[in-house]
């Protein structure tokens, strides 16, 4: 483990990642994995309640390219980005060689449908075994214990959920131990591989500055979290590299 602005981020890769995942699938564990970049850390910094939710998680990537520089600042030296939307390919490529069903939790009903086709195109063998699209309202305690057996109930092993931060790693906190699956947060991953979004050039995503490409394609709803966040988070950072680092909880 290594501390970023007082989160735990997990040194791993895709290989590693996908394959504790594919171990706790296979032992019908349930789990739940969070990627980690500057939003999820920032909502953590400024929420004690949601840093609990974080510290909880069984594995923290780095998802962003900024906790990549701080954790090899840090002494990691080789550590990379482990990027959510390609962790979900590399965990639906193992789990379509070992027969392992999987889910998805999350988005708007028509993304949702469309993801669902394009994944099982690509992967031929994808055994899906369960897909559902919530309403914005929160579930009733009723209503949420429907849902749960109906997840169990599919035998999904992996669960994708795609509600947005911090939204979806709360639901996958006040979920594990009930879904018997390894759910895995992976935020705007269901509009990218619909296709329905575009994700950043590569050269972009390499030099950090994957924040702007997608402030300028989603500039009304994304603004306030990048214009906020962002230069608070350099600051943190600088902080933290410099022992200098108040901790918000």
């Amino acid at each position: 483990m290594t501390s970023v602005i007082d989160i735990n981020v997990n040194e791993t890769s895709y290989e590693s990642a996908t394959q504790q995942i594919h171990n706790w699938a296979q032992a019908c564990e349930s789990r739940y994995v969070c990627a980690a970049n500057v939003h999820m850390l920032m909502e953590a910094f400024d929420s004690p309640e949601f840093a609990k939710v974080v510290h909880r998680a069984d594995l923290v990537t780095p998802d962003g390219v900024p906790l990549v520089w701080m954790m090899r600042a840090k002494g990691q030296r080789e550590q990379s980005r482990v990027y959510g939307p390609t962790l979900m390919l590399h965990v639906l490529d193992t789990a379509c060689c070992e027969d392992l069903s999987v889910g998805f939790y999350g988005s708007k009903p028509d993304v949702l449908n469309q993801l669902i086709n394009r994944m099982l195109s690509r992967y031929k063998n994808l055994n899906v075994a369960f897909s559902y699209s919530p309403s914005f309202e929160p579930l009733s305690p009723e209503e949420d214990s429907i849902m749960i057996e109906k997840i169990n109930r599919s035998g999904v092993r992996i669960l994708f959920v795609g509600l947005g931060c911090p939204k979806q790693e709360i639901w996958m906190s006040d979920h594990r131990n009930k879904v018997k699956a390894v759910m895995i947060g992976v935020g705007a991953a269901f509009d990218f591989h619909a296709g329905l979004k575009r994700q950043a050039p590569a050269w972009m995503q390499k030099i950090g500055f994957e924040w702007l490409f997608r402030l300028l394609m989603e500039p009304r709803r994304l603004w306030i979290r990048y214009l906020y966040h962002n230069p608070r988070f350099m600051l943190l950072a600088i902080a933290d590299l410099l022992g200098l680092l108040k901790k918000a909880n």
